[in-house]
């Protein structure tokens, strides 16, 4: 019976030993699995947290790449612009130049036209003076030959060009060749009268010692017809 008890106590002291180890292993793997189960948990939302941040930073390189895209299209489109306003100032200075240039011509050609019109009036003007002074000295020419071949005793003398004085002068002689008197002559030939002459013609008579001064002219004063005499000066026609 001892035995039987020796026996049945190591038999429960084994099967207590053996629940003790197998409850101790069992608890072991437990907290082992749960320690896992920790340690998976972390390291999943570890990841979900990677993964989250990796998802961020993904998003903000996209949304740098379009704020750079957008950017670099802004600075496109600026520089498009301008460009534009660059070449629209280009083409407006050479259409100014071409202007100014072109102005320059016209005013040139305007002041050459401007030098022909004042040559053409000059040498209109000298024509037209050497055409007078032509008339002119025809008509002191002829004033000098009627002259000689109506008094053919008297003296004729003309009075050269540049000489100051009238244009012709007349010695009146006697039938005896003595000199009797002096007429100064001055011939004109234009399309007015002018009052001047009558006091230039009596310095010229005091200046030559004259008793007669005379001015022949085209055009008579406005008073008269053909024949007169004005402040000491007589006045008449050629014809």
């Amino acid at each position: 019976m001892k035995l039987d008890d020796e026996r049945k106590r190591l038999q429960q002291t084994l099967e207590e030993n053996i629940r003790k180890t197998i409850t101790s292993d069992f608890e072991n793997k437990l907290r082992l699995l749960e320690q896992n189960n920790r340690e998976n948990e972390e390291k999943l939302k570890q990841a979900r947290q990677q993964q989250l941040e990796f998802l961020r930073k993904e998003q903000e390189l996209k949304n740098k790449e379009a704020e750079l895209e957008l950017s670099v299209q802004r600075k496109l489109q600026e520089g498009r612009e301008k460009l534009t306003i660059d070449i629209r100032k280009l083409e407006e200075q050479r259409i100014a130049a071409k202007e100014t240039e072109f102005q320059l011509r016209l005013k040139e050609l305007e002041e050459k036209l401007e030098a022909q019109k004042r040559l053409a009036e000059e040498m209109k003007r000298k024509a037209e003076q050497g055409s007078m002074q032509l008339q002119g000295e025809v008509q002191e020419m002829a004033l000098e030959e009627m002259l000689r071949s109506t008094f053919p005793f008297d003296m004729i003398a003309e009075v050269g060009k540049g000489v100051r004085g009238a244009d012709c002068v007349q010695i009146v002689r006697n039938n005896f060749g003595q000199e009797c008197g002096k007429i100064i002559y001055e011939s004109k030939r234009t399309t007015a009268f002018v009052a001047d002459w009558i006091e230039k013609l009596k310095a010229d008579m005091r200046s030559q010692a004259a008793d007669v001064a005379v001015i022949v002219t085209k055009t008579m004063p406005k008073d008269m017809d053909s024949f007169g005499i004005r402040d000491g000066v007589w006045v008449c026609s050629f014809c």
